[in-house]
């Protein structure tokens, strides 16, 4: 392709922004809400995922926004957008979606109040409702309270982010007006059960209680409005890395600097006094943009919990029960098994125990020299971490890397770094100006005929707890190729070392951009000599301008590319010259689709990959990743296999249209849910053994051209 030509795939009008992608995304997660065919505690969970993944996105990617233009920041997006073009579309977009969500979450609650869960106001409840709330106030909350004046001598107080709050007009008694602040405590349960209440079983939100009892915070005042509202911040994580003498302690000190945040949103309840608003929007140095008027209660992230409300099962999707590998049904020693065969593991479809037991079983077994690990986001109360502290314990030499800057569990990644540091574990902090995001475990083992390596490689976290919700999959191998590359692997992040002729690895930022660019470019040409060019790519998101150009090319040489991508993507489909063959389908289901799977026919030989990285900058550029083949025929036909079933869903699937909006797929024959099927598919081959294993797999792993 000439340069002129190449010119011409780069234009603005060929990308979609990230952050209006990113909202399409979030709107295709709210829209589950309004799906009918979802139970619905399991529908109001969607308006409470997609209310925390807008807070984050205003934390975050509003923030960062904001930021640039104080630094009258000139540079355009890939889609051409100024940064003020951006932040007026993405206000339009969130109010957008703001409005939507409020329309389904009115629609659920009328229907939770047909099965008997109501909502009420206070001033509604009955009498004895009203005699329980009033004792709940003295006893529970009234003495949790702080009433904060805002006058001239006590300026308005500090509010922490995603707190939810009441400012208050109140009449003094020499008849002056002044305002004054109630935070809504974080402590106490934001929905509270009443007792007494005939009929529904009745829930009341802790701030209408508080609403309804101000006058006893003031006493001897009047208390005329009271208008709940809530503050988001910037949640921007910034220090200078290369001057930090301890890496550790500033990630402290700029935790603790994060909750003074500016703040970029202020959300408050429709209809407010104006005077009010006012004197918050001011306070707040927030523009009109920057306020959410919000028709109903504020904050529905709260129903994340209320959505496990006892009693109620049949509202909510049968559970997924992980099943035991098929591969390991037989094994009774893990060590053999992998010596034997790699085991490929696909989470959370199949149990993520074989993975904490892999860890578990290496912390005590005497023939265990050395552990090597990767952490960048663990549970709360990790068996992972658990296992790699007894190990050190054990005389073991354990390594650990724990990435302090995964954003929103920095705190968390600290305790554990200071518990496995306790522990007599080794721990590091990976490479400087570089988030380590790379999954992957090594132990190393005596054996009879000297130090055997075993490997796990995931596209997933070192998390019990999102391996029950994450879609990811997962390698197990004693491959001398692969311990090879795992023990280098650890020596460049804990040492000197140079990077090495990687056997089998792929590792960004040193060359994994250019292994991209080399599969795609390896497709053009078999397009071009007349043979088949096909990818199929499955990943969270897509934003990386010069992957987009590749993929642009390739479509334009003749490459079919079918793109699976869950999230944010800047590539457009359907431009006529430049991207006619390529698909791009998003899944959004009960599951949230984590795995990064990468096919390339190259013309019959076909190669297939798993990566921690999507195709963004951050990742191909700034970030430590593993990119690596899956080698094994048996485990080639089976991930064909599941993306056939991702290409072939007519359920939850979307497919984007050539103007960047998203449509989800019409049902037509046979319903095809590629969850449902997928777990189905783990239930059958855990079943009984009643015959061979190999036998037993081949139903469902069909060597069919995907």
């Amino acid at each position: 392709m000439s340069p002129m030509e190449k010119s011409m795939l780069d234009q603005p009008g060929n990308f979609n922004n990230r952050e209006l992608s990113w909202l399409k995304f979030n709107l295709r997660v709210l829209k589950e809400a309004g799906d009918k065919d979802t139970p619905l505690l399991e529908r109001i969970k969607f308006v409470s995922i997609a209310s925390s993944n807008l807070d984050e996105f205003f934390m975050v990617r509003v923030a960062g926004l904001k930021d640039q233009l104080v630094g009258h920041a000139w540079k355009r997006d890939l889609a051409g957008l100024t940064v003020s073009e951006q932040l007026d579309q993405i206000a339009h977009g969130a109010h957008t979606l703001v409005k939507l969500k409020y329309r389904y979450l009115f629609a659920i609650l009328k229907d939770l109040r047909c099965e008997g869960v109501c909502f009420e106001r206070v001033t509604n409840l009955t009498a004895a409702g009203q005699r329980w709330v009033e004792q709940y106030f003295q006893d529970t909350i009234y003495p949790v309270l702080t009433p904060m004046a805002v006058d001239a001598g006590h300026p308005f107080p500090f509010l922490g982010s995603r707190t939810l709050n009441l400012a208050l007009e109140i009449l003094r008694k020499n008849g002056e007006k002044a305002m004054a602040v109630v935070q809504v405590p974080s402590v106490l349960p934001r929905i509270v059960a009443v007792e007494n209440a005939d009929g529904c079983q009745t829930f009341v939100f802790l701030e209408d209680i508080i609403m309804n009892h101000a006058g006893q915070l003031f006493q001897g005042c009047e208390i005329g409005e009271i208008l709940p509202f809530r503050i988001t911040r910037n949640a921007d994580l910034s220090f200078a890395e290369e001057e930090a003498a301890d890496l550790l302690e500033e990630v402290e000190r700029s935790l603790r600097r994060r909750k003074w945040g500016v703040a970029v949103r202020l959300e408050i309840v429709r209809g407010a006094n104006r005077r009010i608003r006012q004197f918050l929007q001011e306070s707040l140095e927030l523009e009109d943009q920057d306020v959410y008027e919000i028709n109903g209660m504020l904050d529905p992230t709260c129903f994340m919990k209320f959505a496990d409300l006892p009693g109620y099962d049949h509202l909510r999707f049968e559970p997924f029960t992980p099943q035991k590998p098929a591969e390991l049904l037989e094994a009774e020693d893990i060590w053999q098994r992998i010596r034997e065969e790699d085991v490929l593991l696909h989470h959370p479809y199949e149990s993520f125990d074989p993975v904490v037991g892999f860890v578990s079983r290496a912390a005590t077994d005497p023939a265990v020299l050395a552990i090597k690990q990767t952490l960048y986001r663990v549970s709360g109360n990790s068996p992972i971490v658990a296992a790699l502290a007894k190990a050190a314990e054990n005389g073991k030499q354990v390594t650990v890397l724990v990435e302090l800057k995964a954003r929103f569990d920095e705190e968390k990644n600290i305790l554990w770094a200071r518990r496995l540091e306790e522990a007599g574990c080794h721990v590091i902090y990976g490479l400087l100006g570089l988030k380590t995001h790379a999954k992957t475990t090594l132990v190393v083992r005596r054996e009879g005929d000297g130090l055997r390596r075993y490997v796990h490689l995931s596209t997933g976290n070192y998390n019990d707890s999102t391996a029950r919700l994450y879609t990811d999959l997962g390698l197990l191998t004693a491959n001398e190729a692969f311990g090879s590359d795992a023990s280098a692997f650890f020596n460049v992040l804990s040492g000197y070392s140079d990077p090495p002729v990687w056997n089998k690895f792929v590792v960004a930022p040193m060359g994994l951009r250019e292994k991209v660019y080399e599969l795609i470019e390896q497709e053009m040409r078999h397009a071009k000599a007349g043979r088949k060019g096909h990818i199929i790519a499955k990943m969270n998101s897509l934003i990386d301008k010069d992957v987009i150009l590749k993929l642009y090319e390739a479509s334009c040489a003749g490459v079919q590319i079918e793109l699976i991508v869950r999230g944010i993507c800047g590539l457009r489909v359907g431009i006529p010259g430049v991207s006619e063959n390529i698909t791009v389908r998003s899944i959004v289901g009960r599951l949230l689709e984590h795995s990064r799977i990468f096919y390339f026919a190259n013309g019959g030989n076909e190669q297939l990959f798993l990566s921690s990285a999507d195709w963004m900058q951050r990742n191909l550029n700034e970030r430590v990743e593993l990119l690596f083949p899956i080698e094994n025929e048996r485990f080639k036909t089976r991930i064909k296999e599941l993306l056939a079933l991702y290409l072939m869903d007519n359920v939850k699937a979307h497919v984007m249209q050539s103007n960047g909006i998203y449509r989800r797929v019409q049902l037509r024959g046979e319903a095809i849910n590629c969850q449902t099927e997928l777990y189905r598919q783990a239930v059958e081959a855990a079943k009984p053994a009643v015959m061979p294993l190999a036998q037993r797999l081949q139903p469902l792993y069909r060597k069919e051209e995907v």
